[in-house]
């Protein structure tokens, strides 16, 4: 077993692009709280050697330090080189992250999204970019030495100066990891509504790659290695779980919404909050699940191995012949190149049009 997820999902209020499982209900978080610490007990036997562990939302840093001390002792890892925990920058104090550090945590997450006060107040973020910028400093104070932030580009408006200013600002900040994300407009989502009313206006696919194309490049410049399509990080500061989520690790999910992975199956709690505390509370919660089959693994192999630096082994590659390998690479040349050691890897145009490439590898 490589980690265990806790997904805390309470949020001050909803940003206007999430549709993650989360809701405003704060009242319920001691009773939630509760309601986790019973699930790790009843699964601990499932979850084996820990060498990972993720609490993420929502926004866990809803939660007291206490409460983020019990959930981890709860687990049980004292051999875990890797715990996470995801923050909101408006959250952040000097007393709350030396609390947080001496709970356990080793690894913080800061979702910042943008250093542009405009952008940050459009995408529904409650923190502003002096927040931002204060709470990276606050945690590196506090004894943190291992520090990723989020950051949101292809934002409705934002311009190329814009988000070269942004990569400048982390960069200054002298964080070990970034992962960052174009924004998607997902459906239902208040940014959605706003698209479909044409009250704003979607970043072109050119500009967007664009950014993408300038954020590779200087971080590249600055020493981070690009590991996974959104991920970078510099040399030994890999993030460790969210590794095992592409390489088909096992790992198990606590919490409302929260999904498992023992292979063959995939399984999943209730995104309901009273339904997963009232069914942790009777012993009568209903998980769902499914079991991959052959074909679904392989897929799920092609699509995660693509995403990473790593690429896929040639070998794994489900074509019938040589032949036809190489009538791949020919059409997706330039996209795609094989390695010395006989894996197949997404270059940087590739990436670009990744999704095409990988569904025309699956099966």
């Amino acid at each position: 077993m490589a980690g265990v997820y806790i997904h805390i999902p309470f949020c001050v209020r909803r940003c206007a692009y999430c549709d993650f499982f989360s809701t405003t209900l704060l009242e319920l978080r001691e009773a939630y709280v509760e309601a986790v610490l019973k699930e790790i007990e009843k699964r601990r036997e499932e979850a084996g050697t820990i060498r990972t562990i993720y609490i993420g939302g929502g926004t866990p840093s809803t939660l007291k330090a206490e409460q983020i001390r019990r959930m981890i002792e709860a687990v049980g890892a004292p051999d875990a080189t890797e715990v996470t925990m995801e923050m909101n920058p408006g959250d952040a104090s000097a007393e709350y992250l030396k609390a947080i550090l001496e709970a356990g945590i080793n690894r913080l997450s800061i979702g910042i999204q943008s250093f542009q006060d405009e952008l940050l107040q459009l995408i529904g973020r409650r923190h502003n970019a002096v927040q931002a910028i204060e709470a990276v400093r606050m945690a590196q104070k506090a004894g943190f030495e291992n520090l990723s932030i989020d950051l949101m580009y292809a934002l409705p408006g934002e311009t190329m100066a814009q988000w070269e200013e942004d990569i400048e600002t982390a960069l200054d900040l002298k964080v070990q990891h970034i992962s960052s994300y174009g924004l998607m407009y997902e459906e239902g989502t208040a940014m959605t509504k706003r698209l479909e009313k044409g009250e704003i206006e979607a970043v072109d696919e050119d500009t967007e790659n664009a950014m993408y194309d300038t954020l590779c490049r200087r971080l590249k410049e600055a020493g981070f290695v690009h590991y996974e399509v959104s991920n970078f990080a510099l040399p030994g500061y890999e993030a460790q779980h969210n590794s095992s989520y592409w390489d088909g690790t096992p790992y198990i999910g606590i919490g409302a919404g929260a999904h498992s992975y023992l292979p063959p199956v995939r399984s999943w709690n209730p995104s309901d909050l009273n339904a997963y505390i009232t069914g942790i509370e009777s012993g009568s919660l209903t998980r769902e699940s499914e079991t991959l089959s052959e074909t679904n693994l392989y897929n799920e192999r092609i699509m995660l191995g693509l995403r990473t630096r790593k690429g896929v082994p040639l070998s794994d590659v489900d074509v019938r012949n040589a032949n036809e390998m190489q009538t791949v690479l020919s059409r997706n040349s330039g996209l795609l190149r094989l390695t010395e050691d006989g894996r197949l890897v997404a270059t940087q145009e590739g990436l670009h049009v990744l999704n095409r490439i990988i569904e025309e590898l699956m099966i």
